[in-house]
This record gives structure tokens, sequence and C-alpha cells, in this order.
């Protein structure tokens, strides 16, 4: 239930609690851990959030260089072509045609 904690640990707590603080500050003092512990689980499920937030921007990062990238490689791609493309224009419209080895 409590990890590690079984029943009779429980009950060893409970008498010891009732023992120091007096039956009249425990229902207080249950509250009060009640309420740390809902605090606690709140904040560490907003630092999870913000951690996957974080992830999920990194990868979106990654993704996005990696598109410039390929973007890139388009570009230069398509200037390649088309300078042959002006090559082969140039050469047919000054007669040469292409060169047979």
């Amino acid at each position: 239930m409590f990890g590690s904690i079984g029943p009779m640990e429980l009950v060893l707590i409970f008498v010891i609690a009732l023992l120091v603080f007096g039956p009249k500050k425990l229902p207080e003092i249950g509250r009060s851990v009640g309420k740390a512990l809902r605090e606690f689980k709140k904040t560490s499920d907003e630092i999870k959030g913000r951690i996957e937030e974080e992830i999920e921007a990194s990868e979106i990062k990654d993704i996005h260089k990696d598109i410039k990238s390929s973007m890139d490689d388009i570009k230069s791609g398509v200037k390649s072509f088309q300078d042959d493309v002006k090559k082969d224009i140039e050469t047919h419209e000054t007669g040469e045609g292409p060169k047979v080895t």
C-alpha cells in the first residue's frame, strides 16, 4: 500500500503519533500532512509537465534543423539543375551541340 510499509508499521506510527501529539492535535496534523502531500504532488506534476514541454520543444527544434538542412540540399540541387539547363540552352543557341566522344 505505502511501498515497503505494511499495516503493522502504519499502526505503530499511528500509536506513536497519538502518544506524542495527543488525540486533540492528531486530526489537525493529519489534515496538515494531507495538504502538504497534495501540494507536493501538484508541484511535482507541474515540474513533470514543464520537463515534458521542454523535451517536446527540443525535439521540434531538432526537426526544424533537419527540415532546414533538407531544404538547403533541395535548393542546392535545384540551382545545379538550373545551371545545367542554362548551359544546355546556351550550347543549343550557339549551335555547338553536344560533344560526342
